[in-house]
C-alpha cells in the first residue's frame, strides 16, 4: 500500500533574513512567510489530504493550520518533528557564534551529525526522535496523503536517513527553502522514494520552479567567499 507524505518546511519567520540560530526558539511567521504558505495552500487545495501533522512550535503550527484549512482537518502536533536545538547558540548569528565559540563552530562545520553545542542537540539526536515519529505517521495513515510540517534541519536529516545519504553531509548536500514542498512516497514502512524536493514554485511570481544557486545559510562548503 502506498502512502504519500507532503513534507513541508514552515514559511519564512521574523528571524529568517537575519540568519540566526533559532531551532528551539519559538518565533512567529513573518507576513512574507504567511503569503508563501497561503500560496502553497492554494496549490494543494485540490488534493485529497487525509491528515495533517506538525511540530508544536508556533511557526509550524500556523503553517499547518493554513494548509489544513481548505481540507477542514485538525492539526495534530508531534514533539518528534521539532527543529534541532542549538543550545547556547540560540538567537545568535553565525558570525557571533564563530566569534564567541570558535572551537564549537569548527567542530559543527566538520560534523554536524554527531557534534552538538552546549545544551543543544546533534543531528543524530534529532534523527533518533524524528524518524520514528515519521514512520509512525506513515503506519497510522497507510494509503493516505498526509501533510507533515517540520523544520529545515529536521527535514534534511529525515531525507538523509530515508534515502541513505551520508548524514554528516546533510548541510552540504541538501537545502530547504521556507515553505518548500517535498513529496516522499512510501511503499510500506521502509521503502521511500523522493518524488519532489525543495519546490517553491508556488510562491515565485514568475512561476519558475528553478531555485537559485545556494550562497548562504548552508555550510561553509557552499560559502561563495571561500571559493
Amino acid at each position: 500500500m502506498n502512502t504519500r507524505i507532503f513534507l513541508i518546511r514552515h514559511g519564512a519567520t521574523t528571524l529568517t533574513a537575519e540568519d540566526r540560530f533559532a531551532g528551539a526558539t519559538n518565533v512567529q511567521l513573518s507576513d512574507e512567510g504567511r503569503q508563501q504558505v497561503q500560496r502553497l495552500a492554494e496549490r494543494l487545495s485540490g488534493d485529497t489530504i487525509t491528515a495533517v501533522y506538525a511540530s508544536p512550535l508556533d511557526r509550524t503550527v500556523e503553517t499547518a493550520s493554513i494548509l489544513a484549512a481548505p481540507h477542514h482537518l485538525p492539526v495534530q502536533k508531534r514533539e518528534g518533528l521539532r527543529e534541532i536545538s542549538h543550545g547556547h547558540w540560540e538567537q545568535l548569528t553565525r558570525k557571533e557564534v564563530e566569534s564567541k565559540f570558535p572551537e564549537e563552530a569548527a567542530a559543527w562545520e566538520e560534523d554536524p551529525f554527531t557534534f552538538a553545542p552546549l545544551d543543544g542537540e546533534s543531528g543524530l539526536a534529532v534523527t533518533a526522535r524524528a524518524l520514528p515519529e515519521l514512520v509512525e505517521i506513515v503506519r497510522s495513515n497507510q494509503g493516505g496523503n498526509v501533510l507533515v510540517v517540520s523544520h529545515k534541519a529536521t527535514i534534511r536529516l529525515l531525507l538523509s536517513s530515508l534515502l541513505g545519504f551520508d548524514p554528516r553531509r546533510y548541510r552540504d548536500n541538501l537545502d530547504q527553502s521556507p515553505a518548500a514542498l517535498n513529496i516522499v512516497d512510501f511503499k510500506g514502512l521502509v521503502r521511500a522514494r523522493l518524488s519532489l524536493f525543495n519546490d517553491t514554485s508556488h510562491y515565485h511570481p514568475s512561476g519558475l520552479a528553478i531555485p537559485e544557486v545556494p550562497t548562504a545559510r548552508l555550510s561553509k562548503w557552499w560559502d561563495t567567499k571561500n571559493t
